[in-house]
């Protein structure tokens, strides 16, 4: 055999297949970060065109579970039975009730407040969480990037946010989504799930709880909204944000890790602000400029690896 075939033959390194998966994390990251970040905006621009927050879930679960839920009966094998369990707890933590206390948030504070509190906080929650439950005990590095989204964000509320649009219900209400968001990034790690099949769950059983209430109570405002607006509504939420973003995180979780892949996707405020600037012409100030330069820097900080907690 010649020493050609032996390379061709000859597998990856270990340190190749991990720059790999990182590599391959980021993108995914990105991509996610990318969709939720332009979410807030196109979600706004939706309110003001006869839309309401019961639509914007209705049409991003409805048509995400009809565009997946064929990936959970189509298959070889059937999912076992604590599958279902779990996706209907990943559909709780990620799903309709997560969307709806971030469009609380909105309402109750502003655009700018809610795309930074919900994915800012995620990634110091998942840290802590990870700490107590799952003895991945942040580096030093790590706390420092936690005290930077911190006073980052401390500032982002205090500066850029007057006093009659800073309600506690509405802060609260993004806190806990934040505390949601985490607490599944760390589950689904360890579900033995797919990132598709876990997306599937999430429209699946997210539909299933929230559909009936939106059709009995008569919440549609769909027939209000232009075709237009609609179908580019329906593509965003229904496609993008319930397909693409949630498989496209999930990736990122599987090749990063929780910790990293939340640390990324916390740079949605930066993000977010471009949207707003490109789309509303919404210009920050210099301190809200700054307060996300801050987040940012503690972003990079928090995405450094755990250490194993010594032993007594």
């Amino acid at each position: 055999m010649t020493s050609d075939a032996l390379e061709e033959t000859e597998p990856a390194s270990p340190a190749t297949n991990s720059v790999t998966a990182v590599m391959s994390g980021v993108v995914w990251a990105g991509l996610a970060l990318t969709i939720l970040s332009g979410w807030f905006t196109v979600t706004r621009l939706g309110f003001a065109h006869d839309l309401r927050v019961w639509d914007v879930i209705a049409l991003r679960f409805g048509e995400g579970a009809v565009i997946l839920t064929p990936v959970l009966f189509v298959r070889k094998s059937r999912l076992p039975r604590h599958a279902w369990r779990e996706g209907l707890l990943f559909a709780l933590l990620w799903g309709a009730p997560f969307i709806f206390l971030v469009a609380v948030g909105i309402q109750l504070t502003s655009i700018t407040l809610a795309s930074s509190i919900a994915p800012t906080l995620m990634p110091v929650f998942a840290g802590i969480f990870g700490w107590l439950a799952l003895d991945e005990v942040p580096t030093p590095l790590s706390s420092a990037g936690y005290a930077c989204i911190g006073v980052g964000l401390f500032a982002l509320i205090s500066f850029s946010q007057t006093t009659d649009t800073l309600n506690l219900q509405g802060v609260a209400s993004l806190v806990v989504a934040s505390a949601m968001w985490a607490i599944y990034t760390i589950r689904f790690r360890r579900s033995g799930l797919t990132p598709l099949e876990a997306a599937a769950l999430i429209c699946f059983w997210s539909a299933i709880l929230y559909l009936p209430f939106y059709l009995f109570f008569g919440a549609s405002h769909l027939a209000n909204a232009r075709w237009q607006e609609l179908l580019f509504q329906s593509l965003y939420q229904g496609f993008l944000m319930s397909v693409v973003a949630i498989f496209a995180f999930n990736r990122a979780v599987g090749s990063l890790g929780s910790r990293a892949a939340t640390a990324i996707i916390a740079l949605v405020p930066g993000a977010a602000t471009i949207f707003a600037i490109l789309a509303l012409n919404e210009i920050p100030s210099i301190t809200a400029a700054g307060a996300i330069l801050v987040i940012a820097a503690g972003v990079v900080l928090a995405a450094g690896p755990t250490r194993p907690q010594a032993l007594p």
